[in-house]
């Protein structure tokens, strides 16, 4: 098969697409033809070891552990081991493979049964491949790590990005008003999503005007951390998903003198459940996924250098046409 390799820490162009062999299946293991996957920044941060301590989490010292990387995909069961009980051949599924060996840039991945959900009836394997990181971050960190309850004010910075364009979404769901903050670009698709406010950061000082917040979800983390603490009302929840290790240790340090107001740091658990309760969510029409640009398997370099310069709008995929091209 075919399926984009690694062999050391670096930038895309250590990206290389290669003949592999397939994977074994295995007992326990579900083996899935890859329609569609998709890029997020846990790729690039995996890519280059960024942070450095990601090579003492179990991803390789000196060069990567999981030669294949891509997390997210969606695409057709085509064998099972015997001790897998949820799945069956033809069975169309999605999930995020980051807790179970990565691997989803490739034409094949056998993968465990706890990473994969059955794919959402009403979506393409171009869309099911946009879900499952981004999606269960923004589920996770407004459901669980806020929580966010209905009539909250919500603001999510970084509206227009592959977490935001979802969160937005969800904290609609839950029954919040939500104020969306991107560039000039992005407002039209902010509003498109449902937010009942959204702030072109290039004009307005979103921290400076007076507002007050319930939750800050922070999905770009441009700004201090202490810029946000002062739009957060008092008890009010400031949750950053994603930036630089300076800024999750600025979030670390100033949360021991935050008051009434909580600073806290979520990274995403996957998980099955999620997936479903996603589905129910997509297949109702309350939550869409977004998709900026589409890349074949051996675009996957370009993907990734598009994705990292924080410009894209939703997500980027990563699809097994072979007439696919950035779009």
């Amino acid at each position: 098969m075919k399926a984009i390799v690694q062999y050391e820490y670096g930038s895309a162009d250590n990206l290389r697409l290669e003949e592999v062999p397939t994977p074994a299946l295995r007992d326990d293991g579900v083996l899935v033809r890859i329609e569609a996957a998709s890029v997020n920044a846990a790729d690039w941060h995996m890519m280059r070891a960024d942070p450095f301590f990601l090579r003492f989490a179990g991803f390789g010292l000196f060069a990567p552990r999981h030669r294949v990387p891509g997390a997210d995909m969606a695409g057709r069961v085509e064998a099972v081991g015997k001790n897998v009980t949820r799945f069956r051949p033809g069975d169309e599924v999605f999930g995020d493979l980051s807790s179970h060996g990565w691997g989803a840039f490739a034409e094949y991945a056998c993968t465990s049964e706890a990473a994969l959900a059955p794919k959402p009836s009403n979506v393409s394997f171009d869309e099911a491949a946009a879900i499952p990181m981004a999606a269960v971050t923004a589920l996770q960190a407004l459901r669980d790590c806020a929580p966010v309850r209905a009539g909250q004010r919500v603001l999510v910075n970084g509206a227009s990005g592959g977490v935001g364009t979802f969160a937005v979404q969800i904290a609609k769901a839950l029954g919040a008003e939500v104020t969306g903050v991107c560039s000039t670009a992005n407002v039209d698709l902010v509003r498109s999503l449902g937010a009942d406010h959204v702030v072109d950061y290039t004009r307005v000082d979103v921290t400076r005007s007076g507002i007050e917040y319930d939750v800050i979800l922070d999905a770009a983390a441009y700004r201090s951390v202490s810029d946000y603490r002062r739009a957060l009302r008092d008890g009010g929840t400031y949750v950053f998903i994603g930036g630089t290790m300076g800024a999750f240790l600025r979030i670390a340090l100033l949360g021991r003198w935050s008051g009434s107001r909580a600073m806290k740091f979520h990274a995403a658990r996957p998980n099955a459940a999620d997936l479903v309760a996603l589905t129910a969510l997509i297949e109702r029409g309350t939550i869409r996924p977004v998709i900026d640009r589409r890349y074949p398997l051996s675009g996957v370099p370009d993907a990734v250098r598009y994705v990292e310069t924080l410009r894209a709008r939703g997500k980027v995929v990563i699809t097994r046409s072979a007439a696919a091209r950035p779009s």
